[in-house]
């Protein structure tokens, strides 16, 4: 199933899940048997599965066309997001890029920050370039949900902790993240100003048909402008999402509503493409992230006043 977060004419954000091309407001259909949002539902998911199942044989009323209403992001208010570094491409490149070596440390654990749950943006909604970067950077990676409670989880377990799975791509101010980590501490003020996810949360008995093992078979495309300058594929991960859950669970709880990201697939990133690719992202450019059976994730950098920002065309001239 696909589940969204939608909002509702009044101006309320309501959760519903996707039939082809409809939405349906569980909370509304159900007469309250179901959560008005998805956090609510992912907690006890287990019990309300079956009332949506029951609902869908009869279904005809809280539906809307998926193309007449805003989407936000599926799961706006995450209890806690992390972000991994999964990819060994990216690694690889991102290190080069700095001038330094692969650390020996990356094949031995899955590492990951912890970034900003707070700051989670949805499908079309305009991204604010912070006002003191000039190098914004999009990041194509794969959103795992956590679907319920656990610590010490083992990778042989970790896939029964699994909700389901999503787009995100990890906005990233290049200039401010390498300011930080130069003092070995960070990406922070590089990361904690927006995430995107989206446009759905997938249950992942719906990407079983792509299953590797414990990999997905998952094409993965980054538009910049309505051109393709990157593309890869999820079964090119390093570390599986199990393997990450079992880090992650390490001596602490997951919650219901715990975000994790893949990182950054091979190339997804303008910082590894290179300028002859692609330049640093500006106001008014589009971004559009496709993964096999996650759907389209867009957004638009968001146009900024130049009064406000009287140090931009000065710090562009001296970071390009």
């Amino acid at each position: 199933m696909k589940f969204v977060s939608f909002k509702h004419a009044n101006g309320d954000v309501r959760a519903g899940w996707v039939e082809g091309n409809n939405v349906i407001d569980m909370n509304y259909v159900s007469e309250g048997k179901l959560p008005s949002t998805v956090l609510e539902f992912i907690k006890k998911h287990d019990h309300y599965l079956s009332v949506v199942e029951d609902l869908k044989r009869h279904v005809d009323i809280g539906i809307f066309d998926l193309e007449e209403v805003e989407l936000v992001a599926p799961l706006p208010n995450p209890t806690s997001f992390r972000d991994f570094v999964a990819f060994e491409t990216h690694v690889l490149n991102a290190t080069k890029r700095a001038g330094h070596t692969m650390a020996k440390e990356w094949y031995e654990i899955p590492v990951f920050y912890f970034s900003n749950h707070h700051a989670i943006k949805g499908p079309n909604e305009a991204i604010a370039r912070p006002k003191k970067c000039v190098r914004l950077d999009f990041e194509l990676e794969m959103g795992c949900i956590i679907g319920k409670e656990g610590k010490n989880i083992s990778v042989e377990e970790a896939e029964d902790y699994i909700f389901g799975y999503t787009i995100l791509n990890d906005w990233t101010a290049r200039d401010l993240q390498m300011q930080e980590m130069a003092v070995h501490l960070g990406p922070a003020k590089g990361k904690d100003f927006a995430t995107s996810i989206g446009p759905y949360i997938v249950t992942k008995d719906e990407l079983a048909p792509y299953q590797v093992n414990d990999r997905y078979n998952l094409e993965m495309t980054a538009k910049i402008n309505g051109k393709i300058v990157t593309e890869g594929n999820f079964k090119d991960i390093y570390y599986s999402f199990p393997q990450m859950i079992e880090r992650a669970s390490a001596e602490v709880t997951l919650y219901p509503g715990d975000l994790l990201g893949s990182g950054t697939v091979g190339f997804g990133c303008i910082l590894e493409l290179g300028p002859d690719v692609h330049r640093w992202l500006e106001p008014g450019d589009e971004i559009e992230l496709e993964i096999t059976g996650l759907g389209t994730l867009k957004n638009t950098i968001a146009k900024e006043d130049i009064v406000d920002n009287p140090t931009i065309d000065r710090l562009k001239s001296s970071t390009r």
